[in-house]
Parts: C-alpha cells; structure tokens; sequence
C-alpha cells in the first residue's frame, strides 16, 4: 500500500513577495514546486534564457551559413521529439534560404539509433554536404567519423549524455557537454534545435519564423519526458496557445482530429498521452518518415491523411502493447513465489517472440507495477537483444549502464539515455551476465526505503476551494509534467453514490462533509472496493473542470482512494 506523504515547502517560501490577488491555493502549490520565485508564474517568451548565453550556438551557426548552398541532409531520431526537431529545422533552414535540405529517419529495426556507418554508407550516395543529426549524435563515434573521412561535414545537435569519447564533428551543440556553461541543461533535442534556429536566424536577421513554429517545440518537449524547468514551461505554454488559437502546423491539426480533441481544447497532458503517442507509433512500428512528413506538409488534406495512418499505427501499437504487458505480468507472477519486498532491486524481462518498439512501455509498466527499476528485452532480425529500461528515483539508469561497460568489456554492444530512461542492445549470450550485473549495481545503491511508493500531494483542500474557479486557476499555471509535476490533493471525502462506466472507470459522487454539496469523481481504470454507501473514503486527487453539462462543473480526478477509519460529520 502507498504511503501517502505531503510535499514539503521549499524553504524561504512562506518570504515571497506574491502578486498581488495571488489566490491562496496557487500559493500552496507554487511554494512547493522547484521553482524560484512567484516570477516563474510568467510564461511570455521574455523569460526564455538568451540565446547568447548558449556559447556553443556560434559555431553551429557558422557551420551552417557556410553550408547554405551545400546540400544538407537532418538526420533525426524514431520519436516524437526526433520528429519534431527534424521537422522544426527543415522548415527553418528552407525558410532561411537554404537551397537543399532534406532529412532522414533511421529504421530503428536495421539502422539502429544515432548516426550509425551503416547510415552514413546509405547518405554517401546523395553526397551531402553537410549532416545535421537532432536528437542523436553526441554518441555516434563511428558514424560521425566515417562521414568526416567522406568528406562530410557534420553537426551534431543533441540533449543526450555524452558518453567517455566524444564523436570528431565539426561542432557538437549540446547544453550537456562537460564544460558548458549554459544553464538549459534540460531542454529536449527540439529544444537545443529551437535555440540554434533562433540564433542562425537572428544573424540572418530573419525574426519571424521561429515563433510560429513553437507548437514543434512544444510537442516534442513534452513528449520526451524532460524536466518541464522555467524555460521548457514557457516552451510549451507558448506552443500551446498556438495550438489553441489554430495558427499551427496543419499535421498537428490532424493529429488531434485524428485524437478526437476539439484543438482549442488541447492541454499539455493531451499532447502528451493523446498527440505524441500516435507520433511515436510510427517509430516503434514502422516508418517515422511518416510522422514527420505530417509536420512538414502545408496542405491539411494531406495531414490528414497521414494523421490517419498515424492513428491506425497507433492502434496496432495499443493491442500489441496490451498483449506484452499482459504477458510481462504472467512472467512475474510464474518466475516469482516471493513477496514484492523480496524481489531483485532490478527487474529484467525477456520473451523471443516480444517487438523490440515496445519494449520501453513495457518496462515502464513492471516499472510501476513493482515500484523498482525494470528491462524488457525483445529479438532483434540481426540476432541481438535490444533492451529498454525505466527507473526510480535513485537510481541513474545510463550511469549503470556505463560502469556495467566498464566492469565487462564487450558485453553490451550499444547504449545511451537519461536517469530514468535508457535503451542497449546485447548478445543473447550475454542476457544473464547482464542481468546478474545490473542486480548487484542495484543491491549496492538500492534499499528497502526506495522501493517504498510514495505518494506525494499538496495536502487537503477546504470546501471552499473545492471550485471551478481554482480548478481552472490551476490549469492556467501550467503545463504540468516532469520535475513540475501536477497538484495531488487528499482528503476525507463520504460517498453517496457510484457506478461503472464502461466497463472499467469507477464513477461516484461524493460530499466532503455531510452538509456539503454533492461532488463529481472519477477514478479511471478502478474497481469498487469494498466500502458502502455513506462510508468515508481517502481520496487522493486532482482538480478538473467537467465541460459535459450546460455549465462547467468541478470534478475530482482520483488517483488513489482508501477506506478511512474517520468519521465526517
């Protein structure tokens, strides 16, 4: 059972200087937040960090004007922050005036990740003049140095850890290299991409692209997961607004009619469960060419047409997504006779006839399931196993992965990632000497209390504050994700009524004290429980705002409910 905990204030907040008419629950949320000061609440793009401050952008940017007549060709990532950032920079530089720019997608089947040999021994026939890797490429050591022996100029824009050598690109812009001063350590690959732009842009003294193109930013920020800090706030908020307001990319359009979201509705939750999934399932299963061309093509019927194919990948995805986290949890269950608490602080999966493009959502799943860090391995057509990990807090996933390179050479063929996401590739030979290395970096680093879930809220909400108004209050001060995560509230609450909705959503109105007025509440993919009516329940929940009647309506989303030994009067 979850241990449900209060956030704690960070200290010095109870000092702020608040604007004034802040409402009192904003205060309760922002002061618990890695923010610095109530100024962060300003999401305009004057609170972006200067492109001057971003050192390494100068030589990117010379290495492209000296290109501008040069064939380029963008190589980008299989996800939505790839595809994005492919996208971003081929419709900036043709913008710009640049006279030949293409792209290409790896096959994440036979190409792999990065800027492989094999790929660059495909590129060799356009000839390019100039590769331009987003989103990849701060790990590509052979790739870049068998283009450079071409002749090829390369660029290498990434957010990704670099790992001990560092490819021979002409220049490598990455806000993550050791050394660089620039403080938006957190940006997604679409991220570095937007600031290069902006910074070839302001020396061609052309403004007015870049803006008009943030809905891409937005969308590939959010779907990568990163730490939504200040400036990845304004990032996407900023895109938003475009997306809302209807001046964005016709592909995007798409996507959300496609997602059956009106897209002045669109949230950053939205973009990033209902948009960016349909994005990625291109990657994970077929041709992510597809995707970007969606970004890139200025007729919405075409968009549209591509939105739909998206969407059928999608739903490909989904079956077969379900059907491997099914079968991950019958592994678990027929491997295991030991209590959770008993289990290895590293969880590592493997089925030969599992695809290898899902395997991160299906260690995502063990993943929180198990409350402990998770690999899931699939076979690759080449032979070798490709892996994909999820963690906890406290325990780095790419930094394992480094010292388990160092402890046995040659075991993994291939890897990279972040703290809490990071893929490898494997000799099946080598699954159990992987497996058992991985555990023991895990006994040493991992104990009992990390395996603890917690539950992290805002603690309890007065009746009074139970309201549209602060539900949509709430909403304004986002977007909400990594590192800025969503308020949690918890509270006593006495049901009055319930059903099922569709066979799996638990819907129920509740009062907060008996003399209230009745609430709505949701709890998706939730049984009842065993509780009566007029029994108290914990909830813990977020606020939204119910459009579905003639007025708005507050309605509590319920993450996690408890009977409660407490009696509300």
């Amino acid at each position: 059972m979850p241990r449900i905990e209060e956030r704690s204030q960070i200290p010095g907040s109870d000092h702020w200087s608040w604007p004034e008419g802040t409402h009192r629950v904003l205060r309760q949320v922002l002061s618990r937040r890695e923010i610095k000061s109530p100024s962060e609440m300003n999401l305009s793009l004057s609170g972006l960090r200067p492109v001057g401050e971003f050192q390494a952008l100068d030589k990117g940017v010379d290495l492209m004007i000296h290109h501008k007549d040069s064939r380029i060709t963008i190589v980008g990532d299989f996800d939505a922050d790839g595809a994005t950032s492919t996208a971003l920079m081929v419709i900036c530089l043709r913008s710009f005036g640049f006279s030949d720019v293409s792209f290409f997608i790896p096959d994440r089947f036979e190409l792999g990740y990065g800027l492989t040999t094999e790929l660059v021994d495909q590129l060799r026939i356009k000839k390019p003049g100039l590769i331009v890797t987003v989103d990849n490429g701060v790990t590509s050591v052979a790739g870049v140095a068998t283009a450079r022996k071409l002749g090829i100029d390369v660029l290498v824009t990434d957010h990704h850890l670099p790992g001990a050598e560092l490819p021979v690109a002409n220049v490598i812009v990455n806000p993550n290299l050791v050394g660089n001063t620039f403080l938006g350590k957190n940006l997604a690959g679409v991220g570095v991409a937007f600031y290069l732009l902006a910074a070839l842009g302001r020396r061609l003294g052309i403004s007015s692209v870049i803006p008009d193109l943030l809905d891409l930013v937005a969308l590939g920020t959010i779907a990568d997961l990163v730490k939504l800090d200040h400036s990845n706030r304004i990032l996407i908020d900023q895109g938003l607004a475009r997306v809302r307001a209807g001046r964005c990319r016709p592909g995007i359009l798409a996507l959300c009619e496609v997602a059956n979201i009106p897209y002045r509705n669109v949230t950053g939750t939205t973009l990033a469960y209902q948009i960016a999934p349909r994005l990625n399932a291109a990657g994970r299963l077929d041709d992510m060419a597809i995707g970007v061309r969606c970004l890139l093509t200025d007729s919405p019927k075409e968009a549209l047409s591509l939105a739909n194919q998206l969407n059928t990948f999608n739903q490909d995805r989904r079956a077969l997504e379900s059907k491997m986290r099914a079968e991950a949890l019958e592994i678990m269950d027929t491997e295991t006779s030991v209590s959770v608490g008993e289990l290895s602080p590293i969880l590592c999966l493997l089925r030969d006839d599992w695809h290898e493009g899902v395997v991160g959502l299906v260690a995502s799943k063990i993943k929180d399931r198990y409350h402990r860090p998770a690999f899931a391995f699939a076979p690759t057509e080449s032979g070798l196993l490709k892996g994909s990990g999820r963690s906890i807090a406290g325990f780095h996933l790419r930094d394992a992965l480094v010292t388990i390179d160092a402890q046995h050479p040659g075991l993994i063929s291939r890897f990279g990632g972040h703290a809490m996401a990071a893929g490898l590739t494997l000799d099946p030979n080598g699954y159990s000497v992987f497996r058992e290395a991985v555990k023991s970096l895990g006994e040493e680093s991992l104990g009992p209390e990390d395996f603890d879930e917690k539950i992290l809220t805002d603690g309890f909400l007065p009746g009074s504050d139970i309201t549209v108004e602060v539900a949509s209050l709430l909403h304004a001060i986002g977007p909400w994700g990594q590192g800025f995560s969503e308020p949690l509230f918890e509270g006593l609450f006495v049901l009055i009524g319930q059903r099922v909705l569709s066979d799996k959503h638990l819907k129920m109105t509740v009062k907060i004290n008996r003399n209230e007025n009745p609430l709505d509440a949701i709890a998706f993919n939730f049984s009842p429980g065993n509780w009566q009516m007029g029994d108290s329940l914990h909830f813990v929940y977020r606020l939204d705002v119910n459009n579905y009647y003639s007025s708005p309506r507050v309605q509590l989303i319920v993450e996690y409910i408890q009977p409660s030994k407490s009696s509300i009067m």
